[in-house]
Formats: C-alpha cells, sequence, structure tokens
C-alpha cells in the first residue's frame, strides 16, 4: 500500500514537472511593434522626407524645377491645381514639406505648402495630379489661472505659464478701470480662458476669456464677456452687478510703460533747470510706442512747437479735452474724427524733453487738470430685461474664480 502511494505521488510530481516546462514565462518581452509615424497623411518611412521655408526669390515653378520638373510637366501642374491653391499667396518664411521617392530621391511625389499654423495644401503627383486643403484637428482645453502681482502684470502671468498675448487682451478689458501703471506687488488677479491647441500637441493662442478678476487698490473688478443684444458681432464686458466697464476715457495713453513724472504744481525741469509746475502725466516708453487717444473727439490742433515738439490736442466735447506731446511721428491731422484707443502718433522725444515718453495733459472746463484724478461713470449697464440671462451666465463663473482663488492663494498664507 505504502508503496502504491508512493508511485501515485511521483507520478504527479512528474505531470506536475512537465505542465511547467510546457507553460511560458510571463516574462519573455512581447516583439515590439514599430509605431507607424505619419505627416499630414502620409507614412514618413515609406519616402525620403525634406522640409525647408520659402526663401526670397522662390516660386512654385521654380521649385519644381529644382526637382527635375520640365516647363510642360509645371506648366501641366500649375493648371490643375489653380482653382484650389493660388501658387501666388506662397510667402517667404512658410515652411513646405517635399516627399520624395526613397529609392529614386529625385522623384517627387508630393508637395505640402503651410501657409498658416492650422491649415496646408497637399499637391499629390503619385497617380495623377491631386491637389488637396486639409486643416489639422484643433482642440479647446479650459483652464483657470489665478495669481499674485509681482512687478508687471505680464511677468505674472507668464510666472503662471501663460504668455504675453493674455496680458495684451487683459488690458483692453480693464483698459477703463485699472491704470496698469500702479498696480501693485499683491494685488490679486484671475481669469477663465479656453486655449487652442492643433493637433492636442501645438499650441495655437486663446479662444476666448469667459470670466475674469482684478484686485485693485482694494477692490476686486469681475469682468465677463456678455451681448445684450444676441445679433451682435462683438462682446461688452460688465462686473458682477451688471455694470459695463467701459467708460468715456481710457486710464491711460500708453498699454504699457510706467509713469516718470506726475501732474504736479512744483516740478524742477530737467531741460530749463528751474522749477515751474507740470501739468500733465509723464509715460516713459521706448521711441515709436503707438500712443492713443483715450477718448474719441476731433483733433483740434496736429503740429509742433519748441517746447511740446510734435503734439496732437483733441477736443473730446464742451468739458475735457486732451493733448499728447513730444511724439516721434504723428498720424493724425487738424480736423480729424478719432476713436477711443485709436493711435494717433508714436512715443518720442522732440521738444523739451530728455528722453522718450508721451506727456499727457487733460483739461476740463478750459482748465489744466490732473488725468489720474478724474472720475468717470461707465457706459450703459446691463438692462432689467437681460440680467436674469447675465447672471444665469455669470454666477457660476464668479463662485468658480471666486473658489479656486480662496484655495490657491488664501490657502498659501
Amino acid at each position: 500500500m505504502r508503496y502504491l502511494a508512493f508511485i501515485l505521488l511521483l507520478t504527479t510530481f512528474i505531470a506536475c514537472k512537465k505542465e511547467e516546462k510546457d507553460v511560458k514565462p510571463e516574462t519573455v518581452a512581447k516583439k515590439e511593434v514599430k509605431k507607424i509615424r505619419k505627416e499630414f497623411g502620409f507614412v514618413v518611412d515609406s519616402f525620403q522626407v525634406v522640409h525647408d521655408t520659402i526663401k526670397s526669390g522662390d516660386t512654385f515653378g521654380g521649385l519644381m524645377a529644382k526637382q527635375n520638373f520640365d516647363a510642360a510637366a509645371i506648366h501641366n501642374i500649375t493648371e490643375k491645381i489653380r482653382d484650389t491653391f493660388n501658387l501666388r499667396d506662397i510667402r517667404i518664411g512658410k515652411p513646405y514639406t517635399l516627399f520624395m521617392d526613397k529609392n529614386a530621391p529625385h522623384d517627387l511625389k508630393a508637395f505640402v505648402y503651410q501657409p498658416d499654423k492650422l491649415s496646408y495644401y497637399v499637391i499629390d503627383l503619385r497617380d495623377s495630379i491631386v491637389v488637396h486643403k486639409k486643416k489639422r484637428p484643433v482642440t479647446v482645453k479650459r483652464r483657470v489661472i489665478v495669481g499674485e502681482i509681482e512687478g508687471s502684470l505680464a511677468g505674472s502671468l507668464q510666472k503662471e505659464g501663460v504668455g504675453p498675448a493674455l496680458a495684451q487682451e487683459l488690458s483692453e478689458i480693464y483698459a477703463w478701470s485699472v491704470d496698469f501703471f500702479r498696480i501693485q506687488k499683491g494685488d490679486k488677479f484671475g481669469v477663465i480662458i479656453n486655449e487652442t491647441y492643433i493637433s492636442d500637441s501645438i499650441y495655437a493662442g486663446i479662444k476666448n476669456i469667459e470670466g475674469s478678476y482684478f484686485e485693485y487698490k482694494g477692490d476686486k473688478i469681475y469682468a465677463f464677456p456678455f451681448k445684450q443684444d444676441t445679433l451682435a458681432k462683438t462682446y461688452d464686458y460688465y462686473d458682477h452687478e451688471g455694470k459695463a466697464l467701459k467708460s468715456m476715457f481710457l486710464k491711460a495713453p500708453l498699454k504699457f510703460s510706467r509713469i516718470s513724472s506726475r501732474f504736479t504744481p512744483r516740478r524742477f525741469h530737467p531741460v530749463q533747470k528751474r522749477w515751474k509746475a507740470h501739468n500733465g502725466t509723464d509715460y516713459a516708453a521706448p521711441t515709436g510706442t503707438p500712443i492713443m487717444a483715450t477718448a474719441r473727439g476731433i483733433v483740434e490742433k496736429a503740429g509742433y512747437t519748441a517746447g511740446n515738439g510734435n503734439y496732437v490736442k483733441i477736443w473730446h466735447n464742451k468739458t475735457y479735452s486732451t493733448q499728447y506731446l513730444h511724439m516721434s511721428k504723428i498720424l493724425v491731422k487738424k480736423g480729424q474724427s478719432v476713436s477711443q484707443g485709436q493711435i494717433i502718433g508714436k512715443v518720442g522725444s522732440t521738444g523739451l524733453a530728455t528722453g522718450p515718453h508721451v506727456c499727457y495733459r487733460f483739461w476740463k472746463n478750459g482748465v489744466q487738470v490732473d488725468a489720474l484724478k478724474q472720475k468717470f461713470g461707465s457706459s450703459e449697464p446691463i438692462k432689467p430685461e437681460h440680467m436674469s440671462r447675465y447672471e444665469t451666465y455669470m454666477k457660476p463663473l464668479k463662485k468658480e474664480l471666486d473658489s479656486i482663488t480662496n484655495l490657491k492663494l488664501n490657502n498659501n498664507k
């Protein structure tokens, strides 16, 4: 009996060992599958691919001639693609790609031209001459950014991983309510943006701003885009109470700069070397920086004097006038109507000036006053009949901005 039991045990052991030999170890690496790389719909490894850019003097015909196409063949190609691809639109600096036969490097199979980041033309020469205009797939990613000012708005946004374009857009939104020359360290900001990406990886810029706030002089100024007229082409911006951010005058005639001298009854003049009143606000900026009209009006004067240099004076209404001095270039004429934000000249150092800047002067009822101390009402607020629709849109965005701000900034203190 013991012998029989031993035989059974031995048989079982041998069978188990055999099964173990038959089982493939899990650690055996699977054969790696080679990833197929594609560009513009072509399998890259099937061609010899050359990337280049259009240079001065390049033409489509010239590029084809370099690939051994004769005049008759080039004419045939241009005739077949002319209704889809205007070859005169080829511009210097734009990229193009050549897909050539791998075994015959001078046998061009396809030509791809990219007029912009989003679109491209494919001229397929393989079987018959075919041209397609195609667009890369675009994705939109939503992002909420909050932070504190540490220097300039652009620098603070860059620290949050955002490019200068957003600083430009925010400066335009808040041009009537925030003086960006007087923002201080510790002022807070928050913005909800939608950013576009080409092929899910190439950054293509900001699609739109859903909402934002800027904490300035202790006040939190919200801005939400909204159309009171749903058929309107553009948005206006309103705060959390439905008040318009626009007002009669912009806060400053330049978008980004610094105040180098303020309105004062007594200042030592750097050129005349004597004490006198300075009836304006100086904004220092590089020569050539655009100067904007701070409100719509009519050009009352545009010319040159020894003290003012090149200057423009604008009549806005019977109460207000503004003047812009020391321009390097005047871009408007006397009697011309100008709109708010219109470029009227360029920063310079003409007249009595030691460096490039614009002296901005402000008249109220014929008397020069400090522009920085003036207060103006905003444009038309949201009408009562649109308020419910606006609040439905605005309140969730405001709540989101406030909650993320509290989470990120207040918890870091």
